[in-house]
């Protein structure tokens, strides 16, 4: 066998790989839209039925029996405000991290072991002090509980961004009249936006997706997305096609938001991997 069908072989091995993990990952999705779009009878029918009318009546439950605009218009409003805080409080921590070792390494080292703690050891304190000062059931009582969790991910991550920044840049505009705040506004926060919207995607789809603190701490009013769809699971049985067109509304905005970013995504995920 030669070189040349040897690199071959290994090649179409590797594509061979590659394609069955692709189809793990994207199978179960074309699964579910196809469920979501099947009258009750078909999506339990086993065998499956692989050709039917589609139908969305599934959709129209969502919406008509249970209030899923009002769960998504409150899982939209908590992830992005949280993100946008967090990015608003995270940047300036992360470059005076990066410029001036603000907390040395320890402080490094803190914002590690606050993502150590499990979940379950903080939901109970955190629903006592709500009911105590009126944040139970609220949409800004689930922001601070994920700001509290995501700003020392967000930290972590930009720390990497800035210190692939020069410091000459810094220097620079401060030479030219610029204040070391301006100079952060006005310089650094434009180079770095790559890594800005990597960090915020990254804790957008954590505050949309989080679902223990969103159950324990929320009501009918302020309830998101997850924990709805944990309401069509009942005793009296699941209702599949309800559930997947439920999960369908769920995964459709992180779709487009990774189409939509995808670009600065990856040119932000690159951007801390090297150090000038």
């Amino acid at each position: 066998m030669t070189y040349r069908t040897k690199k071959k072989l290994t090649q179409l091995a590797l594509h061979l790989v590659l394609i069955l993990a692709c189809l793990v990952v994207i199978l179960p999705l074309l699964w579910i839209f196809r469920t979501s779009l099947a009258y009750r009878v078909i999506a339990y029918r086993i065998p499956p039925e692989w050709f039917f009318t589609p139908t969305l009546d599934n959709y129209r439950i969502i919406f008509k029996e249970e209030p899923f605009h009002l769960y998504f218009l409150n899982s939209m409003v908590v992830a992005s405000l949280s993100t946008l805080i967090c990015l608003a409080i995270g940047a300036p921590a992360a470059f005076s991290y990066s410029r001036f070792r603000t907390g040395g390494d320890s402080l490094r080292v803190s914002m590690l072991a606050t993502q150590m703690l499990p979940a379950i050891t903080l939901v109970i304190p955190f629903f006592l002090i709500y009911r105590m000062i009126g944040l139970y059931n609220t949409r800004i009582g689930l922001v601070i509980t994920y700001i509290t969790f995501n700003i020392p991910f967000i930290v972590w991550i930009l720390i990497g961004f800035f210190e692939g920044i020069p410091r000459e840049l810094d220097e620079s505009a401060m030479v030219d009249g610029c204040t070391r705040f301006s100079a952060f506004t006005k310089i650094i926060l434009p180079i770095s936006l790559p890594g800005m919207l990597s960090a915020g995607i990254f804790s957008f789809v954590l505050s949309w997706n989080e679902f223990l603190f969103a159950l324990i701490l929320t009501g009918k009013r302020s309830k998101t997305l997850p924990v709805a769809v944990s309401g069509l699971i009942t005793q009296q049985g699941t209702q599949i096609g309800a559930v997947s067109a439920a999960i369908v509304l769920i995964i459709m905005p992180m779709i487009l938001l990774y189409f939509g970013l995808r670009t600065f995504l990856i040119q932000g995920m690159i951007a801390g991997a090297v150090k000038e």
